[in-house]
């Protein structure tokens, strides 16, 4: 059998060029091992289990604030000691000023390495940042090898890799940023935080389909993986955690691009709504992320198809739900979209995921539609299936508690909505036909 070395690519026969990665020379012969005869024939030391019960439980007292209440809340109270996060994110969205912004906040000795900055850009960085850099220690991108060495003997409290693209090895003839070499140096660190009990950031770069190797490569072997998404043209930056062994991912952190950095948003609610104006297609939706709802502004746009096939296009909201949807005004409601073109978007760059954002993009739809705004700014709930019907949706009482927090007086919510109390006015809704 013979195995790529750089994107581990398996090949029955030797070739000039992997037929997966196109790459020339790097299919190597690997011999094959068979231990055969019966397991006495070899000489093993058998292990010595322990009860599960004698082992120390991590708890909130290992965790490591990062100086921030968002990002703490994303992670689950902070890092946690011995653990690896990877922060992955898109180019120039703002990975490194949230490392930065971090490693000058944790209390502790922070050993931070830069593959892609040097060390007077890096200390630029935390002056215009409005850091302190006194606990913050430099080290150049040595080889992995001797980078381990480096950290198990000054052991900090703290590890920043800015990136993990840009490790490369003394023992391995791989490129840096190959998944073979990034495989192998994620290996080696996360065997030493474990030893070690120091917490390391990894910082990964990953385009729109994660083809650049980094943290599609590596999510099976890091504990932590914080996701930083946003538009790098707009301000607001949402910080999610897709997996993590210490704590829940469905939590999120809003920031806001500025000069001196991500500064955390208190009041995302308010701030995604303080520009709102009543107009046709124009409504309010109530989301729930983690333990926090927000109050988004939906927006849609139905105008007369010019080509054969209309055109349905999303900004913050899935497609293809977004197609659903329109099918089903289409077909339940009596709205003649067939040759209309509908655009959706959501404003200040969230993403609208849960069912619950169903009414208020139907609600949009019908406003645009028809030309029609809101008398008074309402906000929508509700999922929506495909007979029309509009169903309940969790945490509702939650949604309106933030509704009457804003002072916005109305709320649309399924008709079989069980509520308690409120002080909003609530309109009903068992079918998209009553929009």
């Amino acid at each position: 059998m013979f195995l790529c070395t750089n994107c581990d690519a398996q090949s029955a026969k030797w070739a000039g060029k992997c037929m997966e990665c196109d790459k020339w020379g790097t299919l190597e012969k690997q011999e094959e091992v068979r231990t055969g005869g019966p397991l006495s024939s070899i000489k093993v030391t058998p292990g010595k289990s322990r009860p599960l019960s004698e082992v120390a439980k991590q708890n909130e007292h290992n965790r490591l604030s990062t100086g921030d209440a968002e990002t703490d809340r994303v992670l689950g109270g902070g890092l946690v000691s011995g653990s690896i996060v990877l922060l992955s994110g898109e180019p120039g969205i703002g990975k490194s000023t949230l490392v930065a912004a971090i490693a000058g906040s944790v209390k502790g000795t922070v050993l931070y390495i830069s593959g892609e900055e040097s060390p007077s850009q890096l200390a630029a960085r935390f002056t215009r940042l409005g850091k302190t850099s006194d606990n913050v220690r430099v080290l150049d991108p040595l080889p992995i090898e001797t980078l381990v060495a480096t950290i198990e003997k000054e052991a900090p409290t703290l590890v920043v890799i800015d990136s993990v693209q840009t490790i490369r090895s003394s023992q391995l003839d791989s490129t840096a940023g190959s998944p073979t070499l990034v495989r192998y140096a994620t290996a080696l660190l996360l065997d030493l935080a474990k030893r070690s009990n120091i917490s390391i950031l990894l910082v990964g770069q990953i385009t729109k389909d994660g083809s650049i190797a980094g943290p599609k490569t590596l999510e099976h072997l890091v504990d932590a993986v914080v996701n930083l998404e946003g538009d790098p043209v707009h301000a607001y930056r949402m910080l999610r955690a897709s997996k993590n062994r210490f704590g829940a991912t469905d939590e999120i952190g809003v920031f806001e691009m500025k000069q001196e950095g991500l500064v955390a948003v208190p009041n995302p609610s308010e701030r995604f709504l303080a520009e709102r104006s009543s107009t046709p297609g124009s409504v309010i939706a109530a989301t729930v992320e983690g333990s926090r709802v927000f109050l988004v502004e939906v927006q849609a746009l139905v105008e007369q198809s010019f080509y054969g096939t209309p055109v349905r296009r999303a900004s913050g909201f899935d497609q293809n739900r977004l197609q659903m949807l329109v099918a089903i005004l289409s077909k339940r409601a009596g709205l003649k979209l067939g040759e209309k073109d509908v655009y959706i978007n959501v404003i200040g760059g969230m993403k609208l995921e849960e069912p619950a954002a169903d009414l208020a993009v139907c609600a949009a739809i019908v406003g645009a539609f028809k030309n029609v705004a809101d008398e008074a700014a309402t906000v929508y709930m509700g999922e929506v299936g495909l007979g029309g019907e509009v169903r309940s949706v969790p945490m509702i009482e939650k949604r309106l508690v933030e509704i009457s927090r804003l002072g916005l007086p109305r709320a649309a919510v399924p008709a079989k909505s069980k509520i308690k109390q409120t002080t909003v006015e609530l309109t009903r809704v068992g079918n998209i036909t009553e929009l």
